[in-house]
Formats: C-alpha cells, structure tokens, sequence
C-alpha cells in the first residue's frame, strides 16, 4: 500500500503532516514517498507539477495533495498543477461532502455529497480573445458524462443513499448540459433501487441555502459543481472542514478544499481536519477500509465536541498541533 504526499505551498505543509500521520497509525504497512507540486516549486523548477511528481503519483496510485497558490495574472508556463494532476490520473469525479458536525456555526441535519465531474466543461481552459472578445468553450462529453454519473450511482449504491438529484442548465444549453442530464439519466435507469430528480443551477443554488438537508446526492457538471460544492460547505462549519476526495479508476487524490492560506502559514493555527476528513475519505472510498474511516470521524467528532479547534471555528481557538493531538488521542486511545 503506498501513498504520494504532496505537500504543496502555504500551509498544506502543516495540515498534510498530521493527516499522512493518522494515516499512519491506522496503516502501518504505509509506504510514504514525498513529492513536489505548487507555485514554489514553479518558481524553483519552471514546472508546476514536475515529471518526476507525476510518476510518483501514477505508481501510488493513491496521493494526498495539500494545497497550492495560484497567481492571480496570466504566468506563461503556469499551469494549476491540481487540475493538471486530476486530468493526468483519470480522477473524473470530484465527491464532496456536507456533514452537519457539533458546532453552533454548522446546520444540523445535513448529510449530503455533491459529486461534480472534473475533467471538462469550461475547466477545459480553451480559451481565446482579441482584446475585444473573449470566448471560452465549455466541453461536455458522452463519454465523460456517463462516467461520473456512472461514480455517482455506484457511490449511492454502496452507501445506502437513496436519492440523486442531477444538477444542469438545459433550458439554457440544452446541447451541453442536455447531452450531460440525459447521460445521467442513461446511467440511471441501471439503478431502479435510487430516485432520482432533476433541478436547475440556480434553483439548486436556492434550494441549497433554504433546505440543505432535502438534499442526498447531487451529481453536477464540473463548474456548477464547485460553486455549489463551496456553497454547501458553509453549512458544515466552512471550508476548513471541508474534505473531498478526486476519484479515478487507477488513482485517487485527497485534497482538502481550503487554499494555501499564506496569510496564516507558518504561524501554527491552519485547520487540519479538513485535511484530516479527506484522509477518512480515502480509507473508506479508496481502500474501502470502512471501519477505519469511522473511526477517524468520530475522533474528529469528538474532538470537537470537547471544544478543541483551531481560531477559525472556535474563539478562542488553539494551535493545529493541539487540534493534532487531541484528534490522535480519541483515535488511538
């Protein structure tokens, strides 16, 4: 069993620590190899994601990626390296959890996952201007849209979820988003056991902020997806303990969501348990260590419950090693 850790920039390189250590403890056969990625190591090496990063990945097949910087202007040679690596390993379907935890900033009784498909729409990054007009192409396959919406039933199935909703925007692209919502469809009648609905973009976008607790699955094209996949993590607490694993056929990525955070690098207050969740995300949809994955989550559960966070969720909070510690402790204990 190995594992690629890549730490990234900022402070992916505190949070990826303690997660790769509760790996450890729970897989002590585990083989580690470290790697390079991010905004540093272009500035280092000229390349985002190094060759030899990208090899180690593809041998591990599962790898944990921290978080990266990205410019905010136009880098010649600058690709985001997240993406790239998604593409590189066939990682289609990004899974992205909401689950209501004990704390007052989170809605109790949400329980869903969004499942967005990673590999096109406008993330294709075919874009094009004259200085006048600019035109980006949304892509949206067959191929693509049947095999998320192949990940989505099959993550529904095995986790005893009843309902997927199929996220699009048909009435206004009925080529692109018509062709993904009928592949959906499509792959949906091979699952007579789930039900399955419908709703636009913008009505889910309202139906999220109103009652996100109506709903299971959401199966979305990739840039619907991450938009709602950020609005729904507001309701379990933020983005700093929001999980998500990136799912391919021969590989894995856990990512937690937050970025690079460089106005907090360094000073030893990062959130790890966002980085902590995506590690229990692949014990349990990687590995299909189940058990193992429980247990990771009731120790952060508990965690909490016993008021140890870092600033972000709890004022006053305390240090990213403290919150390390503590979720070790109800872990192993």
């Amino acid at each position: 069993m190995k594992l690629c850790v890549i730490e990234g920039d900022g402070i992916g390189k505190e949070v990826v620590t303690v997660a790769v250590g509760v790996l450890e403890a729970l897989l002590p056969d585990l083989e580690l190899r470290f790697a390079e990625a991010g905004w540093e190591t272009f500035q280092r090496q000229g390349a985002a994601l190094p060759g030899a990063t990208l090899e180690c990945a593809r041998e591990c097949g599962a790898v944990f990626f921290g978080a990266v910087s990205s410019p905010m202007r136009l880098v010649e040679g600058y690709r985001s390296p997240i993406v790239q690596l998604r593409r590189e390993l066939g990682c289609h379907a990004n899974l992205r959890p909401t689950l209501s935890l004990p704390l007052s900033i989170c809605r109790q009784g949400v329980d869903l996952i969004i499942v967005r498909e990673n590999t096109e729409d406008l993330y294709v990054g075919d874009e094009q201007s004259d200085g006048e007009v600019a035109l980006a192409i949304k892509r949206i396959t067959r191929t693509a849209s049947l095999r998320v919406a192949r990940s989505a039933f099959e993550l529904a199935s095995h986790a005893g979820r009843r309902r997927v909703t199929i996220i699009h925007k048909a009435n206004i692209l009925p080529r692109t988003d018509g062709l993904f919502r009928d592949c959906a469809r499509e792959v949906a009648a091979e699952y007579p056991g789930i039900q399955v609905d419908e709703m636009l973009v913008d009505t889910a976008a309202m139906r999220l902020v109103q009652a996100p607790e109506s709903f299971d699955v959401l199966l979305a094209p990739n840039l619907y997806g991450d938009i709602l996949s950020d609005l729904a993590a507001a309701f379990g607490g933020g983005l700093g303990l929001a999980a998500s694993l990136n799912l391919g056929e021969r590989a894995a990525i856990a990512e937690p969501v937050h970025g690079s955070a460089p106005d907090i690098a360094g000073k030893g207050i990062a959130n790890p348990l966002a980085a902590i969740l995506s590690a229990a995300m692949l014990l349990r949809v990687w590995w299909r260590r189940d058990d193992l994955a429980a247990r990771v989550e009731a120790a952060v559960r508990q965690t909490l419950q016993d008021g140890v966070a870092t600033p972000d969720i709890l004022t006053p909070g305390v240090g990213t090693q403290h919150v390390a510690r503590a979720v070790m402790e109800r872990l192993t204990g």
